[in-house]
């Protein structure tokens, strides 16, 4: 592994541990009588392994010289969308009490998410065209 995925790798670790945190403590505080179908940490769990696996996806096809990472960006990101409508997939056929709790649960850790793999993918490239 290279040095920009190992850094890529303690960024994403930090990112997880502060929303993570911050995500249990919001969540303890002001709705601990709501019981979730989905566990916290699975959605961090799933979120970061996918982030992570876009990254180094996006960062191997770099390293072997292809040029067409953009096409391999949007095709991982519609892989990430239909991924997301599997994990939710209980939601949707009611197995959970509270399918709105659930719902923003999860989408508010993978809109961060997504905002930081877009900025970490485009300093990565931004530093690869400069070499």
């Amino acid at each position: 592994m290279n040095k920009d995925g190992l850094n890529f790798i303690i960024k994403l670790l930090g990112l997880t541990a502060l929303l993570c945190g911050v995500h249990y403590y919001i969540f303890l505080n002001f709705f601990s009588k709501i019981t979730l179908y989905l566990p916290i940490w699975s959605i961090y769990a799933f979120n970061g392994v996918l982030v992570l696996v876009v990254f180094l996806l996006i960062n191997h096809k770099v390293s072997n010289g292809s040029e067409n990472v953009l096409n391999i960006f949007l095709g991982s990101t519609s892989v990430k969308m239909v991924l997301a409508i599997v994990f939710l997939m209980p939601l949707f056929f009611g197995k959970a009490d509270n399918p709105k709790v659930e719902t923003f649960n999860f989408f508010i850790p993978y809109f961060f998410y997504l905002a930081f793999e877009i900025v970490s993918i485009s300093k990565f490239l931004k530093k690869q065209e400069t070499k």
